[in-house]
């Protein structure tokens, strides 16, 4: 990413600021509100994660802020409380994506490192059912080092060929095997040149396979002694990339399914993010083979166990984020960190819940409640304002004029997007079946649209709640029991904290608080269009059970420091793979001419870390308010 000159008051960040977690609210239980979907909805923040809207390469500042124009603000999806009343101060957040970094902590409680590289003695030993010739046996010293020089495009040649002198169908599938098993990310064919054979080795996809990495052939029949773990568990650390994204790489090289990946939450893309993954029957060396291939990404800590990772099993994220040129004193800083600390912030769903366009996620969520498919078609495919991709603009105006969804289709290159997945179901169902149509987007992006009304309906009521009582227990609030939910009686509410406090996302399983705010739920969704005694839908998939979620978290683990620096284009923070790599960790200038703030801290799954930096700065985290200040100071 280009770095931004800092000036003396600069606020936010060009792009979204994601939270550390993803989270999918249940349909089918109530209960205290986590990650629960393998695979969940992408972070909205990031954008043409789930609908293509905008452009995933860096926009000129002028483009992106013409954009963001007609996006959200904090206080359109119902963010309006502070829990301190200390003097906010402006900074850069994200300036560059290794100034938030998150570590996952496991379900022991552990925080997620990567620090071993290394394979264990066991994963080598994995004969094959048909035992292949050696690498050496096939391969001459001369064209591994030519093969190795193409891999990492050191060969200015496009490819390699390699002759078969005696040429067999069987000798050629050794060489085309030993090729694609050595060197991932190369594919192969045979040519025939004046009646001599040769197996020509190539990048398919040019530089790009690196990024977007060809798939390689891998050897087809392991044994796999009984005595190991099914499952290999690692330690992916990324940066700059979105789990799936990296989870598409890994499955590419190994060839296949994303499926067969397992992992307990989806990290940030914008961010540097350790986290454990597990695969099924595919052994660490053959991952650790994939380092010298992989950009941005890195694998290692791999041992067996006999069982996958699930979805929301993570205790939560440990974060370490760097907030360059603070404006702040040291007495404000040292109030507001203080503040976090000791009483935490108001656990609000995060800007990345509701999309980044002019068309929010929760009006989407609404219509699909409501049983409006032809007003869900028309917010998805609909032009809209703003900033697109050319192929997303000729689209939208395409369907406007024609109603034709094959017409429209064919204006988009990458089908793959929301757009092009409900148009491709209406070519194929036909639009008076919609609600079928609509089935072809992947069930975590449609329930991403209903989730977020639940979410805009949660933040508001939530505003409300603390408007109406402040930060404490008061008669009518709701607490946990386990996981059923119980109504404080005035007497109750005197021994209970504003951390004990839960309010509902709405649903059929689910209860209210009894005090007037609590009735007000009724009004909202009834203004919606919404009956609250009948959230269940026609389509199982979208009836809403609801669940409950603390109303404010205290962080734990909370640290901070102010440091000073003189180029704003170093890391402030030592990664685990700088580490790896023995690079010196970042020096500090105590006379440096720049300020930052560097605090660290960790939060419970399904909480959002940029609601607790929003308390520290007391500033509207919105991407359309970040992309304001943004431009006033560039210009």
């Amino acid at each position: 990413m280009a770095q931004s000159e800092p000036g003396p008051v600069l606020v936010g960040e060009k792009r979204g600021c994601p939270d550390g977690e993803e989270d999918g609210t249940p349909t089918k239980k109530a209960r205290v509100e986590k990650d629960q979907e393998n695979g969940g909805p992408p972070h909205h923040g990031e954008e043409d994660e789930t609908t293509g809207d905008a452009s995933d390469g860096e926009e000129g500042v002028e483009t992106f802020a013409d954009m963001m124009k007609h996006g959200l603000t904090e206080v359109d999806v119902g963010i309006l409380k502070y829990v301190s009343d200390h003097e906010g101060f402006s900074g850069i957040l994200k300036e560059r994506y290794s100034d938030f970094v998150v570590n996952e902590i496991g379900k022991q409680g552990k925080i997620v490192h990567l620090d071993d590289l290394s394979v264990p003695p066991e994963a080598e030993e994995v004969p094959e059912v048909e035992p292949p010739l050696e690498d050496s046996d096939v391969l001459t010293e001369e064209q591994k080092k030519q093969l190795g020089e193409l891999q990492l495009f050191k060969n200015k040649e496009d490819n390699v060929s390699i002759e078969v002198i005696d040429d067999t169908k069987e000798k050629r599938t050794v060489v085309h095997k030993a090729i694609k098993t050595l060197y991932p990310g190369l594919e192969t064919k045979t040519e025939e040149r004046d009646g001599r054979k040769f197996i020509v080795a190539y990048h398919a996809a040019g530089k790009k396979a690196l990024a977007e990495v060809i798939a390689t052939a891998a050897p087809r029949k392991h044994f796999w002694p009984k005595n190991r773990g099914s499952f290999c568990h690692f330690v992916l650390y990324k940066e700059n990339k979105d789990t799936m994204d990296a989870i598409n790489v890994l499955s590419k090289f190994l060839r296949l399914r994303p499926n067969m990946f397992s992992y307990m939450g989806t990290k940030d893309k914008r961010a540097i993010t350790v986290q454990e993954i597990a695969v099924l029957k595919i052994t660490a060396e053959r991952l650790s083979h994939l380092n010298k291939c992989l950009i941005n990404l890195k694998l290692g800590n791999f041992c067996y166990k006999n069982h996958p990772l699930k979805l929301g099993e993570l205790q939560g994220n440990h974060f370490t984020v760097i907030i360059r040129n603070i404006s702040g004193t040291d007495e404000q800083v040292q109030q507001a960190l203080t503040s976090l600390k000791q009483t935490g912030f108001v656990n609000y769903y995060g800007m990345q819940r509701f999309g980044t366009t002019a068309v929010p996620t929760h009006h989407v969520g609404r219509a699909i409640l409501k049983d409006d498919w032809k007003e869900v078609v028309d917010l998805i495919l609909k032009p809209r304002p703003g900033a697109e991709k050319e192929f997303l603009v000729r689209c939208r105006e395409e369907w406007a004029k024609t109603q034709d969804p094959e017409a429209a289709l064919k204006k988009l290159p990458n089908k793959r997007c929301v757009e092009g997945q409900l148009l491709r179901g209406l070519s194929i169902y036909g639009k008076k079946n919609i609600v079928t149509a609509f089935g072809m987007i992947p069930r975590n992006n449609r329930l991403m649209y209903i989730h977020s009304y639940q979410s805009s309906v949660w933040n508001t009521m939530v505003s409300r709640r603390i408007e109406a009582f402040g930060l404490k227990a008061v008669e009518g609030d709701l607490v946990l029991k386990g996981t059923t939910a119980h109504v404080l009686s005035a007497v109750e509410a005197e021994g209970c904290s504003i951390h004990d406090v839960v309010m509902p996302l709405p649903g059929f399983d689910v209860i209210y608080p009894s005090h007037p705010v609590g009735k007000g739920y009724r009004e909202l969704l009834s203004a919606d269009g919404l009956d609250i005694d009948n959230m269940r839908h026609k389509v199982k998939d979208y009836s809403l059970a609801g669940a409950y979620r603390r109303i404010i978290i205290r962080p734990c683990d909370v640290t901070w420091e102010i440091v000073r620096y003189d180029d704003p284009k170093i890391s402030l923070v030592h990664s685990d793979f700088e580490k790896l790599e023995n690079k010196p960790a970042p020096i500090f200038n105590k006379e440096g001419k720049y300020r930052a703030l560097r605090m660290e801290f960790s939060l419970p799954p399904s909480t959002y870390a940029t609601m607790a930096i929003r308390e520290v700065l007391k500033l509207d985290t919105s991407i359309k308010k970040q992309t304001q200040l943004n431009t006033t100071w560039f210009n």
